[in-house]
């Protein structure tokens, strides 16, 4: 009797879909995401392993091995992971070293795009939408967020793994070659150039400290505060531009970032005490 090949369904796909969202639920510092990771194959490896116990503990402790990467970006490396077992199954000679060494291959990649992509660019760009309704006093400011965010989320990862399980291992050629440092790079000017919007749309620094008075022929006193110069006849914005700058100066410099908060919290209070700043 031939041997029947055992196929991965859509609906395993979308269980491991599903489970993917829990992937850094029980991150631990010895192996960061394995355990997620496990989780999420184990629909795959009860399709294709099924009442064989032995090769699904085998199959199940190869997957427990060291994984850490861009929490949205697991997913075409899980596709991948799902396709290379399902060619092991049906008796491709693919050991547990090829398994792990393209996991390892792909999550270092993917991770850089991930970070410029989501946290530096898609998410500031609807939160600063979403925020803009929640001031004009608007419920529909955290509910946007909320669709929005998960919505891109949720259909990035659906996609990509159906993606990486498609192309199963010919997927690493892309990632070989310069496509993902374009993406990059394009994101992170993206990225930078909506932050560089936001700085002064979104942080306001007022100086009532009067420079000069001078009395007009018609009687009126006109004065002039630090605060005319800085954002009216200088340039607008220009306070929160030079903080901006600062900031990223002292990072550079390595100064821990909790240190830069109090400073800038205790030098608030000081300016404000005196009278430069104000609300």
């Amino acid at each position: 009797m031939a041997n029947v090949e055992k196929k991965i369904t859509n609906g395993d796909l979308r269980s491991s879909f599903w489970r993917l969202t829990f992937l850094q639920a029980s991150w631990n510092y010895e192996r960061m995401q394995n355990v997620g990771w496990a989780y999420a194959m184990i629909p795959a490896i009860k399709r294709l392993y099924g009442d064989d116990k032995a090769e699904r503990s085998a199959a199940l402790k190869r997957h427990l091995e060291f994984f850490n990467t861009h929490p949205y970006v697991a997913a075409p490396v899980l596709g991948v992971e799902i396709a290379m077992e399902e060619q092991r199954a049906n008796g491709a000679e693919i050991d547990d070293a090829t398994l792990q060494g393209v996991k390892i291959g792909m999550m270092g990649p993917l991770a850089g795009v991930g970070d410029p992509i989501f946290w530096g660019t898609a998410r500031p760009v609807i939160g600063a939408f979403a925020a803009s309704l929640a001031m004009s006093r608007s419920i529909a400011g955290p509910i946007v967020f909320f669709v929005l965010w998960n919505a891109l989320r949720m259909a990035f990862l659906w996609y990509t793994q159906k993606m990486g399980y498609q192309q199963g291992t010919s997927i690493t050629k892309n990632l070989a070659g310069g496509a993902l440092q374009k993406i990059t790079l394009g994101a992170s000017i993206l990225g930078m150039f909506i932050m560089g919007v936001l700085v002064p749309r979104w942080t306001t620094m007022k100086f009532p400290l009067v420079v000069s008075k001078v009395k007009m022929t018609d009687g009126t006193t006109k004065v002039t505060t630090l605060d005319n110069i800085l954002n009216q006849q200088l340039l607008p914005g220009i306070a929160p531009l030079a903080l901006t700058f600062l900031t990223i100066w002292l990072l550079r410099k390595k100064v821990n970032a909790l240190v830069i908060i109090l400073m800038y919290f205790v030098l608030g209070i000081v300016l404000n005490a005196i009278g430069v700043m104000g609300k």
